[in-house]
């Protein structure tokens, strides 16, 4: 007997391979959902001996379902942006001075060995201090809550930035100094043309690394005296027994740093010297 040969086609209407695209996307998406999954799961456990142990029934919010619950309720009612809009402009000022400040610096260590002797002492010892330890220094030294938080996040920033430059400096090839300065070559076009380049990679690490301590330091330093952030929230929906409100907002804080860090990876590819095959 003949065997039987399917000849449905292979592609959709205009000549799409759709196997092989379905292949990718669950070569790309299968252990990312593995790994979500395994998270809810291990989430409604924990939710679930929350509201079925005397004592702790209380804090049943925590759970999946409320949670979620909570969370639709402040997307459709725009709450949700009422405390992200304020956290993002914060960390993003904070970040911008941890730039502004960091590169500068860095680029300069990365050049001159003398100045790299001299701050690498009193960089070091700044750099292990807590940055909410800065936050009485904080307070007394800006007029604004707001001011100060930016402060906090720039002083959680910073660091990263400018070790990451500074590194990348110190990776240039020294023959490309030489022959820039054959070529006639100021310092000005050995910052744009040579230096800038070449570490533009180096300096995106440097900033997706701040993006995450800075996105830690945030929401503490939104305990202080300011009425609006995702610390706040979080703040706020502790004192009113809101455990809802709080996970939900424990879950945007999570949704919205997961983005700002995909958003660095993608800018550290792009500014990569290795092409990919």
């Amino acid at each position: 007997m003949d065997s039987v040969v399917n000849t449905a086609p292979a592609s959709g209407k205009g000549g799409i391979e759709w196997a092989p695209l379905t292949r990718f996307l669950m070569a790309r998406l299968a252990y990312p959902l593995a790994g979500i999954g395994v998270l809810l799961a291990l989430w409604w456990l924990g939710g679930w001996v929350i509201a079925n142990t005397p004592g702790t029934e209380s804090f049943a919010g925590f759970a999946p379902g409320p949670t979620f619950a909570r969370l639709g309720e402040l997307l459709s009612s725009g709450e949700v942006w009422i405390a992200v809009v304020p956290s993002l402009e914060r960390i993003g000022l904070g970040l911008l001075w941890a730039v502004l400040i960091g590169v500068p610096a860095g680029v300069a260590i990365g050049l001159f060995a003398a100045l790299r002797e001299v701050s690498h002492v009193p960089f070091q010892f700044l750099r292990m201090i807590s940055p909410l330890a800065w936050m009485p220094v904080a307070v007394l030294a800006f007029d604004t809550w707001d001011a100060a938080i930016v402060f906090l996040v720039a002083v959680a920033a910073v660091w990263p930035v400018l070790f990451s430059s500074a590194q990348g400096v110190r990776r240039i090839d020294p023959l490309w100094f030489k022959v820039a300065r054959n070529l006639g070559a100021d310092g000005l076009q050995m910052l744009r043309r040579i230096i800038f380049p070449a570490i533009a990679q180096d300096i995106f690490a440097g900033i997706r690394l701040a993006v995450g301590v800075a996105w830690i330091v945030l929401v503490p330093a939104e305990y202080l005296g300011v009425t609006s952030g995702l610390g706040y929230a979080i703040n706020d929906a502790r004192d009113t027994l809101e455990y809802d409100t709080l996970a939900a907002v424990v879950v945007v804080i999570g949704v919205i740093g997961f983005v700002l860090d995909g958003v660095c990876v993608t800018l550290i590819r792009r500014f990569s010297w290795h092409e990919e095959a």
